[in-house]
C-alpha cells in the first residue's frame, strides 16, 4: 500500500531566517525553494500526485503561474518536482484532473484526448481518466438502484470519458499507466462503474468522490467493488481524507492512495497539528502554539482598531511570547511562567478578545491545557527528522508558512513511516524506521541545506 502525496506547490525556503522571520536574501520563489523530499533528505512518501486543476491552463485557472505551467509540460513532472535525482527516479508520479476544481460545471472542461496528451507531455507514470464528481451518496441503496438524474448523468459522463481515454492512450502504451476513475452514488453504483471500467481493459482503478464520505462508507464501496473486479485489479483512493484510519483498510487490498492530510493538518486543524508516533504503532497528536505576527493577524488587527489592545502592545506581547518559548526550550524558563505569557498573546489571536475579557471561558482553559501538554512533553525533542533536529521548538510554533509547512513535512515523514509498518506492507523489503527513513548520515549531510544559520 503506497502513500502518494498530492502536491500543491508545497515547498519552503531552505534559508528562511526564523529569528527575524524573513525569507533568505535574494530568494526566487520555487527556484530557490525546497520540496519535502529535498528538505528532508529523503522522500517522505512513495510517490507524488499532481492534479491538472492545480497546474491550471486555459480551461481552469490553477495554482501554478503561467510560466510554471508551461515549464511543467516542457520539462516534465519529474524534473519540475525535482524527482529526477537518482534516489527518487523510481518514485511514481500520478496525475488526475482535480474534479473538485470543476464540480460546479455542467461537464468537465477537459477532453479525454487532451488529458492523455497532458499526461504524456509531462511524462507522468500514471494518469486518471476524466471524471465528473458525484456528491449524492446513499449507502442504503441496493445494487444499481436510486441515484438522482444528475448523479446518473455524471456517472455516464465519467464512464464515456474513461472509454475515450482508454482509446486515446492506446498508442501511448508503456509511457504511462491509464487509470479508470470510479464515481457513483452508492456502493452498488460504484461497483457497477468498476465492473464497466474493467470490461474496458483497465486493470488499475481510482475511487473518486470519497472526500465527504465516512470511513465506513468508503469501506462499503471498496467491499462492493472488490466483489465484482478480478483480484489482480489494483485500486487507488483519490483524495483520501481519512488518512488517520488507513490501518483499518487492509482487508480491501488497496494498492495506493493519495492525501495531503498530514501536511494540511499542520496548519488547518484546530488541535492536531504535530504528529508523533507511539510505540503501539499509532499516531499521537499535539497542538501547535499560536504566535501569529501581530501586524498581520486579522483578529489582532481588529482588536487594535476597536481599541481593545494597542498595536504597540500587541507587538510587545508577540516578542515576549517568542522570547519565553525560546527560553523555555533552552531550559532557562519554567513551564507555568512560559504558558502564562504565551496564553496572554495566543488567546486574543485565537478568540478575538483580550484574555481579561475571557477569564472563565472554557475555550481558554482547553487551549491552555493543550499548550501545557505540548510544552511539557517537548515532542520536538523526541523526533529525529531533519526538520525537528534543526528547528527545535520553532517547529511547533503556529506562525506563517515556513514554520507551518515544515511542521506539515515532518508530519509527512511520520505518516509515511506509519504506513510502511502496516501489515499490508509487511512483505516489502523496507527497513524504514518509524520516525524517519533516512540515515543519520543523510540527515547530517542535509542539515546545512535545511535552515539559516540563525536557527
Amino acid at each position: 500500500m503506497k502513500f502518494i502525496f498530492a502536491d500543491s506547490l508545497d515547498h519552503v525556503d531552505p534559508g528562511y531566517d526564523f529569528l527575524r522571520d524573513r525569507y533568505s536574501e535574494g530568494r526566487t520563489p520555487y527556484w530557490d525553494d525546497a520540496y519535502p523530499h529535498e528538505i528532508m533528505g529523503y522522500a517522505p512518501y512513495k510517490g507524488m500526485l499532481v492534479s491538472r486543476g492545480i497546474v491550471g491552463g486555459a480551461a481552469v485557472g490553477g495554482k501554478y503561474t503561467e510560466a510554471q505551467a508551461m515549464r511543467f509540460r516542457r520539462v516534465g513532472a519529474r524534473e519540475f518536482l525535482r524527482l529526477d535525482k537518482p534516489q527518487f527516479k523510481e518514485l511514481p508520479i500520478f496525475g488526475d484532473c482535480g474534479a473538485f476544481t470543476y464540480h460546479k460545471e455542467d461537464k468537465p472542461p477537459y477532453t479525454p484526448e487532451d488529458t492523455a496528451e497532458f499526461y504524456d507531455d509531462a511524462k507522468f507514470t500514471h494518469g486518471c481518466s476524466v471524471d465528473h464528481i458525484i456528491f449524492d451518496f446513499d449507502e442504503s441503496l441496493k445494487g444499481f438502484e436510486g441515484g438522482t438524474e444528475e448523479a446518473r448523468r455524471r456517472f455516464e459522463i465519467t464512464l464515456e470519458n474513461a472509454s475515450a481515454f482508454r482509446s486515446a492512450t492506446a498508442h501511448m502504451s508503456g509511457r504511462f499507466t491509464p487509470m479508470g476513475v470510479i464515481q457513483g452514488w452508492s456502493p452498488g453504483s460504484m461497483a457497477e462503474g468498476a465492473r464497466r471500467l474493467v470490461s474496458m481493459g483497465y486493470d488499475y482503478l481510482a475511487l473518486g468522490g470519497t472526500v465527504p464520505l465516512k470511513a465506513s462508507q468508503i469501506k462499503a464501496c471498496l467491499a462492493a467493488i472488490r466483489a465484482v473486479v478480478p483480484e489482480k485489479t489494483q485500486l487507488h483512493i483519490l483524495g483520501f481524507a481519512k488518512a488517520d484510519e488507513i490501518d483499518t483498510f487492509g482487508p480491501f487490498k488497496i494498492t495506493s492512495f493519495d492525501t495531503t492530510s498530514p501536511l494540511i493538518r499542520a496548519f488547518k486543524d484546530a488541535k492536531a497539528n504535530y504528529y508523533l508516533p507511539t510505540t503501539s504503532g499509532k499516531l499521537e497528536y499535539y497542538t501547535a502554539i499560536r504566535v501569529p505576527q501581530a501586524l498581520e493577524n486579522p483578529k489582532l488587527i481588529r482588536l487594535a482598531k476597536r481599541g481593545s489592545l494597542k498595536q504597540e502592545q500587541l507587538v510587545s506581547m508577540e516578542k515576549d511570547a517568542l522570547a519565553a518559548l525560546r527560553s523555555y526550550d533552552r531550559g532557562e524558563a519554567q513551564l507555568d511562567e512560559t504558558l502564562d505569557i504565551v496564553l496572554a498573546y495566543a488567546a486574543p489571536a485565537v478568540m478575538g478578545a483580550p484574555l481579561e475579557e475571557l477569564p472563565d471561558a472554557k475555550a481558554v482553559k482547553d487551549l491552555g491545557e493543550r499548550y501545557r501538554r505540548t510544552l511539557s512533553d517537548r515532542p520536538w525533542r523526541k523526533c529525529s527528522c531533519a526538520i525537528c533536529q534543526a528547528l527545535s521548538i520553532e517547529v511547533v510554533l503556529f506562525r506563517a508558512s515556513n514554520r507551518n509547512k515544515r511542521r506539515g513535512i515532518h508530519n509527512l515523514g511520520v505518516y509515511n513511516a506509519l504506513v510502511n509498518q502496516l501489515p499490508a506492507n509487511s512483505d516489502r523489503n523496507d527497513s524504514t524506521q518509524f520516525s524517519s527513513d533516512s540515515s543519520q548520515a543523510e540527515r547530517n549531510a542535509h542539515s546545512s541545506f535545511l535552515c539559516s544559520a540563525s536557527v
